[in-house]
């Protein structure tokens, strides 16, 4: 299928090494930089670094950061070249980790929180294009799970290194976030493929595009509403666990663990469910079992139920990105327009996080800190991203039946 790709195809051995780069990369800039956030929140809020509100929208920084990256990606490589910029914005997450261990001010704070999203999304549209070319197609679903395997390490990494290194103290936690991330830097710095610059792979005859199968948009479209159903676990787990149910906050680092478990299962897990079905059915499979698994997190208080839930909710967030990616290349046949297709699904995923994240804060500083109802409302999200497919389907339907009705 990427037959027509210009990047030369390696040793198989020599495969492994790109691969390792992207997965240091996910981990760094999203597995990291952005779900390392979420057990730090009632740290930070104890150790009266910022007020309750204050620190969720801190949070909510990261997700507009993510939209901006994904939006400047492709220029920024287009301006350097993919390795260039993939090195750049993951020494942009390590600086941000080492300057938030200095609470000087909000503004400062939601800055270097802004630019580590801002890496996270520019690293996510670029690093599938940048390593896959040289995977043979035969491993492409693997290579695709490995690299976003990295969210998942950095989700579990997050639950395991954060709580003792809070016990050093919060600064001193940053720091040692970004000493991992500057190590992760330097291991993945050689390991990135020198590729073409990305405006000479655009294919000759762009200037006679195929039309899009509508089923592109219909991604999309689910996609975000995906964006806006993780969200609230994404963000809020660990302190609806420690705060929201008074369960402390090693509890809550627990339940973080289990959802870095299940973040560590979901992208093989996923990609294996996207090879023996298709995307088409693994998505929708994975939507039901997600809208499931937020709407009992709303009234579940068990450490047991709360852990299992963690673990289905953690496979999630990494696990639907190749899903998607997937997908993706089951409706696009050339290299070129499904990177095209990729970078737009991740500008519509990424604003819609970047909205929700804005608005679950205002709505948890509003109703003073319920977190069952933002999970209820997380439900309804997952649940629409199903009814689009239907509702797609329906009108397929009635516009085939109208065009059969008009031809007689």
């Amino acid at each position: 299928m990427h037959s027509s790709s210009p990047h030369p195809t390696p040793a198989p051995g020599a495969i492994w090494l790109p691969i390792f780069a992207g997965l240091c990369a996910s981990l760094v800039s999203i597995g990291l930089a952005r779900f390392a956030y979420t057990p730090l929140i009632p740290s930070l809020i104890q150790a009266h670094w910022f007020s309750a509100s204050d620190v969720v929208y801190l949070g909510a920084a990261n997700l507009v950061g993510y939209l901006i990256g994904a939006l400047i990606g492709h220029p920024l490589a287009r301006r350097t070249s993919n390795k260039t910029a993939l090195r750049l914005m993951m020494l942009a997450v390590t600086l941000a980790f080492f300057a938030c261990g200095f609470p000087l001010s909000v503004s400062w704070f939601f800055g270097w929180r802004l630019l580590s999203g801002i890496a996270g999304g520019a690293i996510m549209v670029l690093v599938a294009a940048t390593v896959l070319p040289q995977v043979p197609a035969a491993r492409k679903g693997l290579a695709s799970g490995a690299i976003f395997l990295g969210i998942g390490l950095g989700i579990a990494g997050s639950g395991t290194i954060v709580p003792p290194l809070l016990s050093l103290g919060l600064q001193q936690t940053w720091f040692g976030l970004g000493l991992l991330a500057l190590i992760l830097t330097a291991a993945s710095w050689f390991g990135w493929p020198t590729t073409a610059h990305p405006a000479a792979a655009a294919p000759s005859n762009a200037s006679s595009p195929t039309p899009t199968d509508p089923n592109v948009y219909l991604l999309f479209a689910q996609y975000a509403f995906m964006a806006a159903g993780l969200v609230p676990a994404m963000v809020f787990l660990v302190d609806y666990v420690a705060r929201g149910l008074n369960a402390g906050g090693h509890v809550g680092a627990l339940i973080w663990v289990m959802y870095g478990l299940g973040a560590i299962v979901g992208p093989v897990s996923y990609g294996f469910l996207a090879d023996r079905l298709g995307a088409k059915t693994g998505i929708r499979i994975v939507l039901v079992l997600q809208a499931l698994a937020v709407g009992l997190l709303s009234i579940s208080s068990s450490f047991a139920a709360l852990a299992l839930l963690a673990v289905i909710l953690g496979s999630f967030p990494p696990g639907i990105v190749p899903l998607a990616l997937a997908r993706v290349h089951e409706l696009i046949p050339g290299h070129h327009q499904q990177q095209v297709a990729w970078s737009r699904a991740t500008v519509s995923f990424a604003t819609f996080q970047a909205l929700s994240g804005f608005a679950y804060s205002a709505l948890f500083n509003a109703n003073g800190g319920h977190h069952a109802l933002m999970f209820v409302i997380a439900t309804g999200a997952i649940v629409v991203a199903l009814l689009l497919e239907l509702g797609s389907r329906l009108l397929s339907r009635s516009t085939e039946s109208l065009t059969l009705n008009t031809g007689n």
